[in-house]
């Protein structure tokens, strides 16, 4: 009995999960290579292995005749019908012809056939269990590093490979530890195998996690539009109801927050918003920042941009620490995002006007009668202040305007941004 191919078999069953028969087929059909080069001359070489023993048999394929001038390939009418009585000549019978030490030499020169054979092997048994689980969440162990930082995670009966850029820089394994991630891919390597590939950086981990909390989410009553991660710190995603009845957001937060919680204990502590999903840019972006508000915001649809003005004290929340929220936010509505502080605009929209009131353009010197949309009584109340020209608003300050009665601050400021944008 061959012992050490019983235990190849009975280990490659067991731990890699690749049946017998395709191991044996695999070994049979490297050996031939080995054998052709062990018996000078022969032809036709087939090998055999049985499966309880592990015994090698080689086998040449000999052709009866009268006179034997090749004994390699062929065999003498007499000594054939030993071995089978009814053979005639002309006819090919196999022979027996293991080299005595062949399984010495067989195992030598087979080694890295047999090698590539059973990756094959192995590669077909990771595609039939794991290629249509992409996409799923998969726990395994930590068994090793690779490269770097690269983890090699123990599923069972195969190891998966989680690089350093499929999880955050944020999270620390150590050997031995269970880790939950997303089985994203199973792709061929160079040597002919199979590796299967997992994240917990990707979007669709967030999402798998959250299905597992919300039932709404499997039963389609809660819809995830969109996901945008900075792995290890901020996750956002917009989520809407098909059913008037079910609160999106609440559901995915859940009873005292109990729900999400799960997930970001799972995420080691990276922040995750849930937001009602708009097909609107700037709804969306304002249910985003809720609760700040924007105090001026336009869009640019050529640029596909849009800029927001916020309070000073809210520019640092909306930035977020190293431009993250301001990042997440414009992945998350596809345009990109111009944020200032309310100080910042309005020294910028003074400036603009001071340039324009020292214009020697005429237009801002004619007698002041009426403003597009400034009611009648508020232009008279300007222009009884003095105010009786464009160009002597332009001068003013916004804060002097708003002491005339019936003029606010905010009224104040969009007289002179109207005035403003009619002369540029």
């Amino acid at each position: 009995m061959n012992k050490d191919l019983i235990a190849i078999f009975e280990y490659l069953e067991r731990e890699k999960g690749i049946k017998r028969e395709i191991i044996i087929s695999a070994i049979e059909e490297s050996l031939k290579a080995a054998a052709r080069k062990s018996i000078d001359g022969a032809s036709n070489v087939t090998v055999q292995i049985q499966s309880k023993t592990g015994k090698i048999q080689v086998y040449c394929e000999k052709e009866i005749v009268d006179e034997v001038e090749v004994p390699a390939q062929e065999i003498s009418l007499e000594q054939a019908r030993l071995l089978d009585p009814e053979c005639e000549l002309g006819q090919f019978i196999d022979i027996e012809a293991t080299p005595r030490d062949f399984g010495r030499i067989a195992a030598q020169k087979a080694r890295q056939v047999i090698t590539q054979k059973l990756r094959g092997a192995e590669r077909d048994v990771i595609y039939e269990e794991y290629r249509h689980r992409t996409n799923e969440l998969i726990s395994g162990t930590v068994k090793r590093f690779v490269r770097g930082s690269n983890l090699i995670v123990d599923l069972g009966k195969v190891e998966a490979i989680m690089p350093t850029k499929f999880y955050p820089k944020t999270e620390k394994y150590q050997i031995g530890e269970r880790v939950v991630a997303l089985l994203l891919d199973v792709k061929d390597t160079e040597n002919g195998g199979a590796e299967v590939i997992l994240s917990r950086s990707h979007p669709e981990f967030v999402r798998q996690l959250l299905m597992q909390e919300v039932p709404e989410i499997n039963d389609g009553t809660v819809v995830i539009d969109k996901i945008v991660r900075d792995p290890g710190y901020r996750t956002k995603l917009t989520v809407r109801s098909t059913d008037n009845k079910v609160d999106p957001v609440g559901a995915c937060v859940g009873m005292r927050g109990s729900r999400v919680k799960n997930v970001v204990r799972e995420l080691h502590n990276e922040k995750v918003d849930v937001i009602p999903f708009s097909a609107d840019p700037i709804e969306l972006l304002q249910n985003a920042l809720s609760p700040i508000e924007i105090r001026k915001i336009s869009c640019n649809e050529e640029d596909k941009s849009i800029t927001i003005v916020v309070d000073n004290e809210d520019f640092a929340a909306v930035i977020g620490k190293r431009g993250m929220n301001a990042r997440l936010n414009s992945e998350l509505i596809g345009y990109e995002l111009d944020v200032q502080r309310m100080n910042d605009y309005m020294r910028a929209r003074a400036l603009q006007r001071a340039e324009l009131a020292e214009s020697d353009d005429p237009a801002l010197d004619e007698q002041l009668t009426s403003l597009d949309g400034v009611n009648k009584m508020i232009v008279e109340h300007l222009i009884a202040e003095g105010y009786n020209t464009k160009r002597a608003l332009l001068l003013a300050e916004p804060e002097q305007l708003a002491t005339i009665p019936g003029v606010s601050l905010e009224t104040a400021d969009k007289i002179l941004e109207q005035i403003r944008k009619q002369r540029t």
